[in-house]
């Protein structure tokens, strides 16, 4: 057979090389796609062709038309009937007026004069009384003239409102294009107004007003462009405050104006039959357009004379709006949305549509002609439920807006400072026209409106499923404001939602009320209601079953080592909670715990009912803020606004919230209820750390039966910890964040063992890195002279930061000035950290002073950054206490709770200052409640410091010295006053001693406690006697936190034989040998004593004798 030949002759006969079927096949789709794509081109360009033809025929001959026109019109000298307007001088004028492009100023010159000539000679025949001059009068003559009217005067609707955005682009300083406009403005009013009509009798009236009419419903359109234009003319429009001249009606811009205004109001006042309601019917589309071009504006307000805002203001166009808004919520919402690609408003960009439409609503629902917000009162005949659900329609909205992450790229990729400056101040602008929902008068003529029935009064026409948006509820309006929180917590961080805040705070029963509405719905099984209902006046079931003894499966272990670890006695406890002096019903065992769980509370957010929602955020962001201000005589002998047994309930409640709601996580729109909720409930529990009136059951009642093992919370502690500084926002609330926010669901004994964990864990990793590997290498050898422990320790020890985690070898220096004999194992170094301790926070080193309560506990002296090194000595002093937390080495003392929070990173507030100085704290609370003229106290915003016999005058606030304390400015007075006292004179030295605290502990860990809880982690137990002997054998004068079997080396008794001659014995001697310590090992060397009184005496001579290795 013979081979393939390479070359083969194709079917076409030519020679070429064979290819396979598919490329064939291949070859043959591309070509024919050549063949289509060259028809396509070849019709496409038949049709420009036409299209272009057609183009310059139908421009010359409106070129020729218009000439011929100019001549007829310039030359006619006979009677300018209707008929001859409407065929001589309208039909060839609207044909070749839309001819012509703008791109030649000679044309569009020639354009200008032929509409001025035009609207003259139609602005004539309007104003004639003459049936058959008057233009209007063909719309009620016979078949044909109507068609032919209502045509034309639909294209004159066009073209003016084309005109009118025509002039907003242009230099509108343009006389020619000014009058011109001037002129479409006044013939379109009068047309669409029936009012205007020269010569209607009663017999045509009817058919008139149908012709008026069908001309506003199409001005209403969207196919005439009206909102369109009107919109982009509005918004050129200068502001109107910032105008230097005054307007007056004659002139010709402000006339334009108002009849922009009149033409966009229009189809709001078409009436059915009975002329008393608007047609919902008819108007829809018409308030549709309004609502999506108009009220869009950015400070549409602003841009437009007072004169003119009581005709947007009108109830019967803010009505129509709203229930427009409220039936097509949908479409509208939409339609804003799509204005962002349109670009039909430029200046849109920086806030949504939404956002502006929000904005206008509530300008125009308050404030009075003169263009002020704070009148004090709505707009008269304002349907306050419907504006309140339309309020809340537009603020979700622009929330979804705010949310979406293009927006957020957008306000992020500001990155010069002048983009990030002008986009700030256009933030402020817009913020502030929402000053009238922070007043006061806003929010109380709301609640008069809760519970009203407007149905009959509105007498609308809408269905039944719509007849709800009449009505108003107290969850409507909390759902109002806690829209608005979150919008003023996004779009204004710096001072978010403050002036909301204090609105609300401050509003007299608001609180109450709103704490009424959280009682009904989620304590609804109890017959207990608060006090202020006067209408019930019976006990809480929940707290009657409480039992006076505990329960069989012993729960109320936790409380007895809760009291033990924090030294309160069992009496306080009861004093604190009369309620659980309650006996239970015979035949209830019930575990009290289980009353401090609020059954709808234990699926967190998601099983809170929709309509309580909003109000539970409300409540818990507006009540955190009042506890920011509300003193101790207010909250617990005054107890306003509730009752201590209702604080409790309201403790609980939040308290199995967050619990519930960070175990279960949560979704992004919990966040902001969660925030403030765990921000309410912060406040109540250090509120309560303080000066408890919970039980502590209270506290730990939501994990007693869910709370996960001590090592594994310490590890998903660290996680959390670890996601929250690489903000991964994601997992920030979580069950890690329970841990982290919530840690006294814990009972104190297990956090201890948490913090020990972290410290082991801590230690394992340093030795993981090799940072730690035998005993006794990389220590840190150190030479300490007995009666300056303080500055050889700071000279050694202050410059290693976290490398003090290390083994410290101490060798003492007597005061003989010879090394004492000793190897330090553990013992001495806990022996010099104890002694520099004790000297460094004594007051008469100058570093720490006492506070004036009866506890006395260390507060830093204000002295102290005056001495040679003494921030550098404070914050050393935080590494030495951070070096005894580290090895579980309890000192012997406190810090004020002030000092603390500030360690755990907490601001306190006036509340607290009554832990610091109580006689300060009594000052205040007498110039708040005083009755008279505060100035007769001749008080002013500064405060007297002395120091080293020097008085030095603080400034509270800039220019202070000449501020006078007045009734009016009191309370700004004594929280500058707290602030001062509580945050900045103790600031400094409390970030020196976080720093060195820092150093060694991770904040996280200290997070764990309470200030009163951190004192005990320091300090733990003090018998005194018993501490004097622990201090001798282990150089620690306090027992573990957690016990003696946590101590390391165990505790150890060691008996040294010492023989005594039996003469000596019966001749009454004894061992002359005094007993000894090896603290390396927590051993006592204990002699052989014959007696127990010798025993006695040479032990309490041991361990009072503050002697070293002498001992021995």
């Amino acid at each position: 057979m013979d081979a393939p030949r390479k070359n083969q002759v194709s079917l076409r006969g030519a020679s070429a090389k064979e290819i396979t079927r598919d490329d064939l096949l291949q070859k043959v789709s591309r070509e024919r796609e050549l063949r289509n794509y060259a028809k396509r081109a070849a019709a496409a360009a038949l049709f420009i062709q036409r299209v272009w033809r057609r183009f310059k025929v139908t421009k010359a001959v409106a070129l020729q038309l218009q000439q011929e026109w100019e001549t007829a019109v310039n030359s006619y000298t006979g009677v300018m009937t209707a008929n001859w307007i409407s065929n001589n001088l309208l039909r060839p004028f609207l044909f070749f007026v839309t001819r012509f492009s703008n791109r030649y100023e000679k044309v569009r010159s020639k354009k200008i004069d032929s509409m001025r000539t035009c609207f003259t000679f139609l602005l004539e025949s309007l104003q004639s009384s003459d049936s058959k001059r008057n233009f209007c009068f063909l719309a009620i003559g016979t078949a044909e003239e109507r068609r032919i009217w209502s045509y034309q005067a639909q294209r004159l609707t066009s073209l003016g409102f084309s005109i009118l955005s025509e002039f907003s682009e242009c230099n509108s300083g343009a006389q020619d294009i000014t009058t011109v406009t001037y002129l479409a403005m006044r013939i379109l009013v009068m047309l669409t107004d029936l009012k205007g009509w020269k010569g209607i009798t009663d017999d045509n009236r009817l058919d008139a007003d149908l012709a008026v009419k069908g001309l506003v419903k199409f001005t209403g359109s969207k196919k005439s462009g009206s909102y369109v234009s009107i919109a982009r003319y509005i918004s050129a429009l200068d502001n109107y405050s910032s105008q230097m001249k005054v307007i007056t009606q004659a002139d010709e811009k402000f006339v334009i104006t108002a009849s922009a205004i009149t033409l966009a109001v229009r189809p709001f006042y078409l009436t059915n039959s009975d002329g008393e309601r608007p047609d919902m019917l008819n108007v829809n589309h018409g308030a549709k357009q309004y609502i999506i071009y108009l009220m869009t504006i950015p400070w549409l307000v602003q841009h437009l004379p007072p004169v003119l805002l009581p005709a947007l203001k009108h109830k019967s166009v803010l009505f129509t709006c709203f229930q427009t808004l409220l039936i097509l919520k949908e479409n509208v919402l939409m339609d804003m949305s799509e204005l962002v690609k349109s670009e039909i408003l430029v200046s849109i960009k920086a806030i949504p549509p939404v956002g502006w439409s929000l904005a206008n609503f509530i300008c125009l629902a308050t404030g009075n002609e003169n263009n002020s917000v704070d009148s004090g009162s709505f707009n008269q005949g304002l349907d306050c439920a419907l504006y309140v659900h339309v309020i809340v329609t537009l603020a979700e909205s622009l929330l979804a807006c705010l949310d979406n992450i293009e927006w957020v790229k957008k306000k992020k990729s500001l990155q010069t400072d002048a983009e990030s400056s002008t986009h700030e101040s256009l933030i402020m602008s817009y913020m502030d026209q929402f000053r009238p929902v922070c007043q006061q008068w806003h929010l109380t003529n709301l609640l008069a409106s809760v519970n009203r029935d407007v149905t009959n009064k509105a007498e609308t026409s809408i269905s039944n499923n719509l007849e709800y948006l009449g009505k108003l509820d107290l969850s409507d309006v909390a759902l109002f404001y806690s829209n608005l929180l979150r919008i003023f917590s996004v779009l204004s961080p710096i001072r978010g939602s403050l002036p909301v805040l204090n609105m609300l705070s401050f509003t007299p029963g608001f609180l109450v009320r709103l704490w009424g509405e959280l009682e009904d719905s989620f304590f609804s099984g109890d017959k207990h209601m608060s006090d202020n209902h006067t209408s019930e006046n019976g006990k809480h079931k929940a707290f009657e079953k409480i039992p006076k003894q505990p329960s069989k499966d012993g729960t109320n272990k936790w409380v007895s080592v809760f009291h033990k670890f924090t030294g309160k006695s069992q009496t306080a406890t009861d004093c604190s909670d009369p309620i659980g002096s309650h006996s239970a019903p015979n035949g209830v065992n019930l575990d009290p715990s289980d009353v401090w769980d609020i059954e709808p509370m234990r699926h967190g957010p998601q099983g809170i009912p929709k309509s309580m929602f909003a109000t539970l955020h409300l409540f818990c962001a507006t009540y955190s803020h009042l506890l920011l201000v509300l003193d101790d005589i207010e909250f617990y002998e005054k107890q306003v606004p509730f009752k201590l047994e209702q604080q409790r309930r309201i403790a609980s409640m939040l308290n199995t919230l967050v619990y519930n709601g960070l175990s279960h996580g949560n979704g992004h729109h919990n966040r902001p209820l969660m925030d403030s909720a765990v921000r309410c409930l912060h406040l109540m529990y250090e509120r309560d750390c303080r000066h408890p009136f919970c039980p502590p059951d209270l506290w730990l009642s939501p994990a007693r039966k869910s709370r996960p093992p001590v090592a594994v919370a310490t590890r998903t502690h660290e996680i959390c910890s670890a996601n929250l500084k690489s903000d991964d926002s994601s997992s920030s609330l979580s069950v890690g964040s329970v841990i982290t926010m919530t840690p006294h669901v814990f009972p104190f004994q297990e956090r201890v063992e948490m913090f020990r964990e972290f410290i082991k864990m801590d230690k394992a990793s340093r030795k993981m890195a090799g940072e730690i590997s035998e005993p006794g290498s990389r220590a840190i050898e150190i030479v300490v002279r007995r009666g300056h422990t303080v500055e050889d320790g700071f000279q050694q020890l202050n410059s290693l930061g976290s490398k003090l985690k290390s083994s410290i070898h101490v060798s003492f220096v007597s005061e003989c000035g010879l090394t004492e004999a000793g190897l330090d194992y553990g013992g001495l170094s806990k022996e010099f950290l104890t002694d520099l301790s004790k000297e460094a926070f004594s007051p008469e080193y100058g570093l720490f002073s006492q506070t004036s309560t009866s506890d006395s506990l260390l507060i830093p002296t204000a002295s102290a950054r005056f001495l040679d090194n003494g921030l550098q000595m404070i914050e050393f002093l935080g590494r030495i206490v951070g070096k005894a937390l580290y090895e579980g080495i309890l000192l012997d003392y406190s810090f004020s709770h002030v000092f603390v929070q500030k360690l755990l990173g907490r601001y306190s507030f006036l509340d607290e200052l009554s832990t610091l100085d109580p006689e300060l704290y009594k000052n205040l609370m007498y110039v708040k409640n005083y009755d008279g003229d505060v100035k007769e106290l001749c008080l002013d915003f500064t405060v007297t410091e002395e120091s080293f016999g020097k008085r030095h005058v603080v400034e509270l606030k800039s220019g202070g010295k000449d501020i006078s304390v007045t009734n009016e400015n009191k309370m700004q007075y004594i929280h500058a006053m707290a602030d001062y006292k509580l945050n900045q004179q103790i600031f400094p030295f409390s970030n020196a001693f976080y720093r060195g605290l820092a150093d060694l502990i991770s904040p996280s860990w200290l997070k764990l406690f309470n200030a009163s809880e951190f004192n005990q982690v320091i300090k733990g137990f003090e018998p005194k006697d018993r501490c004097k002997l622990l201090k001798f054998v282990t150089s620690c004068s306090r027992a573990p936190l957690l016990g003696f079997k946590y101590l390391q080396p165990p505790f150890t008794i060691h008996k040294v034989a010492c023989d005594v001659p039996l003469w000596a014995t019966i001749g009454g001697q004894d061992v002359e040998r005094l007993p000894s310590a090896s603290t390396c090992y927590n051993t006592l060397k204990l002699p052989t004593y014959k007696r127990p009184g010798t025993l006695r005496a040479k032990l309490l001579y041991a361990i009072n004798s503050n002697a070293g290795f002498e001992l021995s």
